[in-house]
């Protein structure tokens, strides 16, 4: 074999590298699409969290107002019907009545952290099915 043949391919095997890994700059990359993400993500997910917590009175004051409704068609009074005050199902909220309990009633869920969304703190309904308050937190 010649010089000539010899240098050719010792050439091509010179220039080929291996590559066995990221680069730095393919790393820092990654980590700022996953942080704009994280930052896009993780608000929304407070507020769906939110939500859901005010769900949860929601939930337990319609349940308790269809307790005192169906005690009401057999004794055509809500005294002594359910006894409060009773926290929601998760706890977030505590249920009470709000004034008498005789032939009508007011329910009323409150909450005292601010782990529900604004606004939605208190919630009430009463024997009517009127609910507060009308802010979009029904």
């Amino acid at each position: 074999m010649t010089s000539y043949h010899r240098f050719c391919h010792q050439i091509p095997s010179a220039r080929v590298r291996r590559s066995t890994g990221f680069t730095l700059i393919e790393l820092l990359i990654t980590v700022a699409i996953i942080g704009i993400l994280a930052a896009i993500a993780y608000p929304s997910y407070q507020n769906y969290v939110k939500n859901a917590r005010v769900s949860d009175g929601q939930a337990k004051l319609l349940e308790i107002a269809g307790q005192l409704e169906r005690c009401y068609t057999n004794s055509y009074s809500y005294e002594g019907c359910v006894s409060l005050p009773v926290d929601s199902e998760k706890g977030f909220y505590e249920i009470n009545f709000e004034g008498d309990a005789g032939s009508t009633f007011t329910l009323k869920a409150t909450h005292d952290g601010g782990q529900v969304r604004s606004g939605c703190e208190t919630l009430k309904v009463d024997q009517t099915g009127k609910t507060t308050p009308e802010s979009g937190c029904w």
